[in-house]
Parts: C-alpha cells; sequence; structure tokens
C-alpha cells in the first residue's frame, strides 16, 4: 500500500474539533483502562498459580499463537463485565475469543482463562463460545481451541445446561463444522472434565500437554465416589494414558510452548480451498486521517454531523460513489473500498435536510424515502456480490400522521427485508445512537451481523434515555398513585433520577459488551481494519446462495 500524507482539513485552532476530540479520547482513555483490568483475569495470585503449575495463561497462549497481536480481533472481551458479582466477578466470561492469523491463516481462537474460576463456564461462557463458533462457521474460519477448564459451575447449572443455546450446543456445532469441513484443533491444556470433554474429541486433531492436560469423563473422586475405584487423575487421563493407551489424543506435548509451535506447524501445512471471490483491488489510504474522526464525531450527540466526514476517513480515498445523492438524505448510500475490498456502506446521516418535496428531515431519524433507497441499494449489493457495512447513528423510523399516510411502515419493512434476506456478509459499526427499529433496519446483532462493534460514543435501546425515563416515570406515578401514595414534586424529581440513572447504564455501549449484544468496544480508528479482515475472513466460505427477498410492498 502507498504511503502518503493524509490531505489536512482541520486546523489546529478548530475550537469545536477540540471539544470534540477532547471528549472521544476520555471515552477511549476509560475503555483503555477498563480491557487492562479485564485482561487481568483472575488477577496476580491466579496468574502466579499457573505459572507454578508451569503453565502459560490463557492470554499468554493466545499472544504466543497468533502472529501478530496488534492484528488480533478479540471478540467479547467485555463479556460478563459487571455481571457475576455475587460471585466475585468472571472477566472476558472466563474465555478469550478472536480472530487472528497463525502461521498466515486468519483462524478464530478460544483459549480458556483458568485464573478465572479454575476455567468454570458460566452462562456468559458459553454464550461467548457459541458466538465464536458462530463466526467460524458463518466464515469457514479454522477454529483453535486452547482447553483449560473446570467445567460447568454448578451454581449456575440451569442456565447453562439444558436449553439450546447452551453448553450441548457446542458438541453439536463440533459436528456441524466438522462436516462441513471446517478445521478444528483442539488442545488440552489443563482440566478437561465430564461433558467438556467431548469438544477435544470430536475436533479434528487433539493435543494434550504432559503433566498439566487432563480429560476424563469423571474425576477420580467421582469415579471413587461411583464405582469405588480409587486412581489419581494423571493414570485415569493424562497425556500419557491418552495418546499411549486410550488413543484419544493424536500429539503427546512435553509443555505449553511445545504444543502450541505444534499447531502451528500444523495449521501451516493446511491447503487452500475455493472462495466466495469478492472483489478487492489495489488497497490505498484514505484521504483524510482516521484519527479525525474523534474530533468530528460530536461530544453533544444532539449535534448534528456529517457522515460523510468519517465514511471519508475509513474508506480508500476517492473510493466512494454516492448512489441516490439527492434522495433520501438521511440515508447514505454508496459503494466503496476499504483496504482494497469493495463495500456498500449504509450510514445514518445526522444533518437536517429538505427531502425533494421541501419538507425538512431531522437528521439520524429514518423517513419513508430513505428506507426505500436503502432497500434497493442493499438489492443491489446482493445482485453484485459486494458485501455491506452498516454505520449506525439513528434515532427510529419518523412518526405521525404524514409519515403514516406515506406508508413508512410498508417502506421501512421493505428496507428490513432486504437486508434480512441479504447474502453477502453485513458488518454492523453503531457510532452514536441506535434505538428501536431504528436498530433492526440498520443490522442489529438480530440480523446476523458477520461482526457487529460498538463505538465508545454508542448507546443501545428501545428510546433515546430522557423519552424513556418520562415514560417509565408516568408509569410508576400512575401505579403508586392507584396505591394510594401522595406524589410531591420532590419524591418525583427523585423517582426521574433513579430511573434515569438505571436506563443510562441500560444504554451504554459497556451493557451491550457484557451481554455480547455487540461483539465489542473499539476505538473507531479500528474499524478499517475490521471491515478488511471481516471481508477477508467472509472470502473463506465460497458459498453465497441466490438472493431472495420474498413479498415486498411497493
Amino acid at each position: 500500500m502507498a504511503e502518503a500524507p493524509y490531505t489536512k482539513v482541520f486546523e489546529d485552532t478548530d475550537l469545536n474539533f477540540n471539544k470534540n476530540d477532547d471528549h472521544n479520547r476520555l471515552l477511549l482513555s476509560d475503555l483503555r483502562r477498563k480491557l487492562e483490568q479485564v485482561k487481568k483475569g483472575g488477577g496476580e495470585k491466579s496468574i502466579a498459580k499457573q505459572h507454578d503449575q508451569g503453565k502459560m495463561t490463557a492470554r499468554e497462549r493466545v499472544e504466543y499463537l497468533v502472529d501478530d497481536m496488534e492484528q488480533f480481533i478479540e471478540v467479547g472481551a467485555l463479556a460478563a463485565d459487571g455481571m457475576y458479582k455475587e460471585v466475585g466477578g468472571c472477566p472476558s466470561a472466563g474465555v478469550i475469543t478472536g480472530i487472528g492469523r497463525v502461521s498466515g491463516r486468519l483462524c478464530m481462537v478460544v483459549a480458556n482463562d483458568a485464573t478465572v474460576k479454575a476455567g468454570a463456564w458460566f452462562p456468559m461462557t458459553g454464550k461467548k463460545n457459541l458466538r465464536a463458533q458462530e463466526i467460524a462457521m458463518e466464515n469457514h474460519l479454522p477454529i483453535i481451541y486452547l482447553v483449560d477448564s473446570a467445567g460447568v459451575f454448578l451454581p449456575m447449572q440451569n442456565d447453562i445446561f439444558p436449553d439450546k443455546e447452551h453448553f450441548g450446543r457446542i458438541f453439536r456445532n463440533n459436528a456441524v463444522m466438522s462436516s462441513k469441513g471446517i478445521l478444528q484443533i483442539a488442545a488440552i491444556m489443563g482440566s478437561c472434565v465430564a461433558g467438556g470433554a467431548y469438544l477435544p474429541i470430536m475436533s479434528d486433531e487433539a493435543l494434550i500437554v504432559e503433566g498439566t492436560g487432563s480429560v476424563f469423563l469423571a474425576g477420580s473422586f467421582l469415579v471413587k465416589s461411583a464405582i469405588g475405584e480409587s486412581i489419581d487423575n494423571e493414570t485415569l487421563g493424562g497425556a500419557t494414558t491418552h495418546s499411549q493407551i486410550s488413543g484419544v489424543t493424536d500429539y503427546q506435548m512435553p509443555d505449553d510452548k511445545t504444543c502450541l509451535d505444534k499447531i502451528k506447524s500444523i495449521v501451516a501445512k493446511v491447503g487452500e480451498k475455493p472462495k466466495a471471490g469478492f472483489f478487492r483491488a489495489e488497497p490505498k489510504l484514505p484521504k483524510y486521517d482516521p484519527a479525525e474522526m474523534l474530533g468530528i464525531l460530536p461530544s453533544d450527540r444532539a449535534k448534528p454531523y456529517n457522515m460523510l466526514d468519517l465514511i471519508e476517513r475509513i474508506v480508500d480515498a476517492g473510493s466512494f460513489d454516492e448512489y441516490k445523492e439527492g434522495y433520501g438524505k438521511t440515508i447514505k448510500c454508496g459503494y466503496a473500498s476499504v483496504d482494497g475490498w469493495s463495500v456498500g456502506i449504509v450510514a445514518n446521516h445526522r444533518e437536517v435536510t429538505k427531502s425533494a418535496k421541501g419538507e425538512m428531515q431531522f437528521g439520524g431519524v429514518i423517513y419513508s424515502d430513505s428506507a426505500d433507497k436503502a432497500a434497493r441499494f442493499i438489492m443491489n449489493c446482493n445482485q453484485k456480490r459486494i458485501p455491506l457495512v452498516f454505520l449506525q447513528d439513528v434515532t427510529g423510523f419518523m412518526v405521525g400522521s404524514r409519515s403514516e399516510h406515506g406508508g413508512i411502515i410498508k417502506d421501512g419493512a421493505k428496507m428490513v427485508s432486504a437486508m434480512s434476506n441479504s447474502v453477502v456478509p453485513k458488518f454492523t459499526f453503531i457510532v452514536g445512537n441506535s434505538y428501536g427499529a431504528g436498530n433492526y433496519a440498520m443490522c442489529g446483532k438480530a440480523y446476523d451481523p458477520r461482526l457487529i462493534f460498538a463505538w465508545p460514543s454508542a448507546r443501545i435501546g428501545v428510546m433515546g434515555g430522557a423519552t424513556a425515563a418520562n415514560t417509565l416515570l408516568q408509569i410508576e406515578v400512575s401505579s403508586l398513585k392507584k396505591q394510594g401514595e401522595v406524589i410531591d414534586p420532590e419524591k418525583e424529581k427523585a423517582l426521574l433520577e433513579r430511573i434515569t440513572a438505571k436506563y443510562e447504564e441500560e444504554l451504554s455501549p459497556y451493557y451491550s459488551a457484557a451481554r455480547l449484544v455487540v461483539d465489542g468496544i473499539i476505538d473507531p480508528r479500528e474499524t478499517r481494519h475490521i471491515i478488511s479482515t471481516g471481508i477477508e475472513m467472509a472470502n473463506l466460505n465460497p458459498h453465497v446462495p441466490p438472493y431472495n427477498v420474498g413479498v415486498i410492498q411497493t
């Protein structure tokens, strides 16, 4: 890629730009602190204990395995953040997952973190593992499991064991991936107990580390209790037993590093397969410095801004071709290149504009003409096999009699249908607001984006904080009055403050990231890298079915 100085747009004396830049850098500083904390896992004592056992920690294993950690895209780093406080928390849901290169090939890496409750599986651990497998299956991405887990966290077994999207689904996915020819490699680097024993053994190849790795359906204590046999765990299911007697594992490794080196060697020998054929031209840098996005995005989310200013700092210089520029102006659509990859961009526009009929349109709101334009553009991208990128900053669809009489529901349904049935890969980034049906139409988590990330400035909910808080206040006040309570202005103010605080917490991107509503929170400058890696990953799956949107009202 040709290196060139970026074109400078904003002067150092631009006070509004500098104010926005300061605000967004503070948000990024908070994000970095949060990530640094969760990456400590179970803490220094637990890490030291892992080292004393001759084991690397999960993060050390991942760092040693992948070619370049700076290019590693971690998925769910903030999973379970703030959850399970009653048992001391579960940083990163006790498992590290992410997309990185191993011996030059893109892989999904899943590593149990034994510093967190001995690697036990919490409900969010199961959800995070299933998300990693989902990404691997959708994109035919090889998956590497670094297993070190004590099994299900028994006090919460009912929330992880029996249902469709619980623990057992993981083994079903093992079988499905194998049938599709998606490579799975498992390294048993610690405990692997009970039902969890099936995961490595249902993988294509299994490695086990001497002295620390063990795999069995029941440990020595349970064996003694169940059938009266006295046996130690190493003899029951250690490396020598399974590599030389049972034949359960394929490679017996003396230590963690040798085991990881063997995985690299195995991956390096894997043959190439057909690809989807998404187009990639010669990559170019953006025309404008991506760092300027921090100064463009307003510190006050009510203020308008030009979404094209952000787009031009993500896409390759000179590559953006806007579609229907003069029509449906509250959504920007256009073809572009990102690191050479062809993309179709659908982005909410936050400036106040006029419709073709001369009516004022508020930024961030989806109107009928915008929905109509976006639906047609999405269909065009599917016709041309061009992956889609959604940039969300949306407050929802326009309401009121004029919109209803104009068929806003029909046009919104058209957009949702076109997007839902899309067969090309979709990637979603929540830049600012992501409210109500706007979240749906702009490819929220429910609509199967291959990857979905939030910027620190994101807010995700049914509606904005002030509107929601006042609505909830009216409901609660009405309920209390029916019970005979007298609500004076001071009590009403206190109620509003409590409701607002709770709702604002739930709008936070950290709340969504903890529950894997998004795959993570990122620095806006990482957006370009995630799009490029995401399309390269999606290109590994050659099966792109025909596009059919079904019945659409016009």
